[in-house]
């Protein structure tokens, strides 16, 4: 009876959170009270709040504007090429490829601006394909996150693919700030609001490998806001920096290889030099082992102008930079050195060096040393990390290493060795040791490398980089028959 009971109690919960969700994601205007409090109408603005009305209608104006010199300006990559989504696939011709109606002129206090136009036809660059009819039956909601304006949901759509919704956060500092201070809660949101729209249009004019996708929006009315929106993207996985000094150096490297990428396309961009102010691990995601840029809305375009060196001062907790001014009056590469410093500090210093290869660390330091002093900018590191890429997925890396007398190995062709596992570190196989090869002679060298290594079995399976994941043992008391792996053994003496 009581597992019956636990049961139903955690089938209604599960509904009730479920409904909830939805209900903050497609009517955010109906925000649900908490336990043993009524919903009650916006507070009215007090006379001692700074500016009243007009400052709010001043701090939208100016988000508008900025969204507006972001939406135009030259068409961005892949223009008029759209790009296929797997996605796409999953309802073709389906009402989720509609297009949502375009929101309606609202007026705002004091004149302050409606919606800036969403990307669709005219604007630059492929639209966004999904809509609110995408939307209408969901399934598996779940919180992922929230930040200081936005709210992020995982969902699955009728088709089977998972995506992240995000929403203004109802709850959030932004909002709530905003409400107390100038007690509006309509424009507040639009204030809120337009930080989402304009990280909507910077992913869509910055479309990149190493940017989030953007699938689609909506905007739909609620109770008391009209047109609230709510964007459609690609899902990825939290950067948990704990968990990526655990994996193998291949896919650490990877990661700062994205990195290099998206910061050179950052530095590049048809908006021209981008800086993150933002620029966190929380503010990027996994996704298929590649980092992506997930954050947007705390980006800028514009350099820093300045009258000389003293206006040029990049500010870090740890050291400071001071870089020239041009004579055109904007401090010199500050976008793409602010980048890249915070790079160093928060990825290449903890993922690029540790347990490399041995022959390839005296790159990586001199890579990891002149982030670190700004030395370099964008292009010269990115370049860098695609030459460590090209060492290293062609076994030129290897050419320097020297081997004694080999032991030797007896191939046992479709067979392997399930079970005389050993750990190291690091590895592929948290309970074993499964780590990457380029060929059959670095298998051979890692096993003699290994005192507690006999035997060592060759998969099918490859990474990123096309190298082959081997298993190391201890033995080979029971070999079993696999026709996807090779078995080799250590000669006895």
């Amino acid at each position: 009876m009581r597992r019956r009971r636990a049961a139903v109690a955690a089938g209604f919960c599960a509904s009730f959170l479920l409904g909830s969700v939805l209900n903050v994601l497609f009517a955010p205007g109906s925000e649900p009270p908490r336990p043993g409090q009524s919903p009650g109408p916006s507070p009215a603005p007090g006379p001692g709040r700074r500016g009243g009305r007009g400052e709010l209608a001043r701090q939208i104006r100016a988000r508008y504007e900025e969204v507006q010199r972001y939406s135009r300006g030259g068409p961005g990559p892949g223009a008029g090429r759209p790009e296929r989504r797997r996605l796409m696939d999953l309802a073709p011709g389906g009402p989720g490829l509609q297009r949502p109606r375009p929101p309606r002129a609202r007026p705002l206090p004091d004149g302050a601006p409606g919606w800036p136009p969403a990307p669709g036809p005219g604007s630059p660059g492929p639209g966004p394909r999904l809509g609110c009819a995408a939307l209408r039956n969901v399934s598996g909601a779940q919180y992922v996150g929230s930040g200081y304006t936005k709210a992020v949901y995982r969902v699955r759509l009728p088709g089977g693919a998972a995506v992240a919704l995000k929403a203004v956060d109802f709850s959030g500092h932004d909002l709530g700030s905003c409400v107390r201070e100038f007690g509006a809660r309509r424009g507040c949101y639009r204030l809120a609001a337009h930080k989402l729209l304009k990280e909507m249009v910077l992913l869509e004019r910055l479309r990149h490998p190493n940017v989030l996708q953007l699938y689609g929006y909506c905007y739909q009315d609620s109770a008391d806001i009209p047109d609230t929106l709510t964007t459609i993207t690609e899902l990825g996985a939290p950067v948990e920096m704990i968990q990526l000094l655990q994996t193998s150096w291949e896919d650490r490297f990877r990661i700062c290889l994205s990195l290099g990428r998206l910061l050179h396309h950052l530095a590049h961009s048809p908006l021209g030099s981008v800086t993150l102010l933002d620029f966190r691990p929380r503010q990027f995601v996994l996704v298929d082992g590649e980092l992506k840029v997930t954050d947007l809305d705390d980006a800028r375009v514009e350099e820093t102008p300045c009258a000389g060196s003293a206006d040029c001062v990049l500010e870090f907790p740890a050291r400071n930079f001071t870089l020239p001014c041009s004579g055109q009056g904007w401090c010199e590469a500050m976008n793409e050195k602010r980048n890249l410093y915070n790079a160093y500090r928060f990825f290449f210093t903890y993922l690029l060096p540790h347990s490399a290869p041995p022959s390839l660390r005296p790159l990586l330091d001199s890579i990891v040393n002149a982030t670190g002093e700004l030395t370099w900018g964008v292009d010269e590191t990115l370049a860098q990390l695609e030459k460590v890429l090209h060492l290293y997925r062609s076994g030129q890396y290897l050419q320097n290493s020297t081997t004694g007398s080999r032991a030797e190995y007896q191939r046992l062709p479709d067979s392997t060795i399930p079970q005389e596992d050993y750990r190291c570190w690091p590895s592929y196989h948290h309970g074993g040791c499964l780590l990457s090869v380029f060929n059959l002679a670095e298998a051979v060298d890692i096993c003699e490398s290994h005192a507690q290594c006999r035997a060592f079995v060759v998969t099918n399976q490859t990474t990123w980089t096309g190298r082959q994941l081997v298993f190391f043992k201890t033995g080979w008391s029971h070999v079993v028959p696999d026709p996807s792996k090779t078995t080799y053994m250590r000669a006895s003496g």
